[in-house]
């Protein structure tokens, strides 16, 4: 039987005692932005739910990096945070993860409609995605000038409409086999551009966003696709890139309407399975960096990422690792 007084220095020692922390958990919410009708689904309420990962050891005072984290089509939240095992990531680091859902009553195939009109001008589903992002800044400790934009194909297309039409509400943008802002705006021209790039020109597109942000706001942009990729051809990573580098300032030379300029570096790694990767990169002064991955023998998939899941390829490089290298990587603006 312990005496008094071993009991109270039990008590006392457990008061300083490091906890465990918490495990990371999942919650799920909903946003509305009147600002968010799609001619795609005119008679559906401009609302979407979406899933938040709060990071293991969440708490306290610290202000924490938020990723918006944007599905494909034929995908789920649910399905893409496990194939890209972006949770573990996100306790790694701390991040908040904040994954929309798109609604299959707004696209059969739950794809965003980053084709519509208005969500490439900012509207559309891109301003109900603004209205999430809100809504967690509001609800948690979110720093607000270290929140990123992730999307794969059809959720790159969203990324690109969120970056380039509200660029100072988002730190870094990340595309993976995604598509330009504004390169179409009609579900018949999508499948056209999708094949054969965007019918309109990306690089004016990003001009004018540029003209209109007040020729002052830079954005870095990380663009990773496929050369291989029979879905979204490698074209529309190139414009990704493209219309980042005007928005950015970049000079456009004499590069082709399809093509980039000279890049200030470029280089290629080849994994042990013989997969290369071919780095650009564009870095100029007080402009924002812009990286371009390319990479051999990839099709239309998430590179190192889960392959019980479809659109999910096992290869290197891994690409929640680059994404993660990415946000830690940014400046950190107080």
């Amino acid at each position: 039987m312990k005496n008094l007084g071993a009991r109270f220095r039990e008590f006392f020692a457990g008061l300083f005692r490091r906890k465990p922390p918490a495990p990371g958990y999942f919650v799920k919410g909903r946003k509305t932005s009147l600002r968010g009708w799609v001619r795609a689904a005119p008679f559906l309420w401009p609302s979407r739910e979406y899933l938040l990962y709060i990071p293991r050891g969440y708490g306290g005072w610290k202000r924490h990096r938020l990723v918006v984290l944007i599905h494909g089509c034929k995908q789920t939240p649910e399905e893409f945070a496990a194939a890209t095992r972006i949770a573990a990531l996100a306790d790694e680091h701390g991040w908040l993860v904040l994954l929309p859902r798109q609604n299959d009553k707004a696209n059969v195939w739950r794809c965003w409609n980053w084709f519509d009109y208005a969500t490439g001008e900012g509207r559309g589903e891109a301003a109900i995605v603004v209205a999430q992002v809100r809504a967690v800044r509001r609800g948690y400790r979110v720093h607000r000038k270290r929140i990123v934009v992730a999307g794969f194909s059809a959720g790159g297309g969203l990324a690109t409409a969120l970056g380039l039409r509200h660029p100072r509400l988002f730190a870094g943008v990340f595309v993976h086999s995604g598509l330009a802002c504004g390169a179409a705006s009609s579900p018949a021209a999508a499948f056209k551009v999708m094949g054969a790039g965007a019918v309109t020109d990306p690089w004016k597109v990003g001009e004018l966003a540029r003209a209109q942000a007040g020729g002052a706001v830079h954005l870095p942009i990380v663009v990773v696709h496929g050369d291989v990729d029979a879905v979204v051809a490698a074209i529309n990573g190139s414009q990704v890139a493209g219309q980042f580098l005007a928005f950015n300032g970049y000079s456009r030379g004499a590069s082709p309407e399809a093509g980039l300029p000279p890049a200030h570096s470029e280089n290629t790694v080849t994994s042990p399975s013989g997969r290369t990767a071919t780095t650009l990169e564009y870095r100029d002064g007080l402009r924002a960096p812009v990286r371009v991955v390319r990479v051999a023998h990839l099709g239309h998939a998430w590179s190192g990422g889960d392959p019980s899941f479809p659109y999910n390829d096992p290869g290197p490089p891994d690409a929640t690792k680059l994404l993660g290298e990415f946000i830690e990587e940014l400046p950190r603006k107080e």
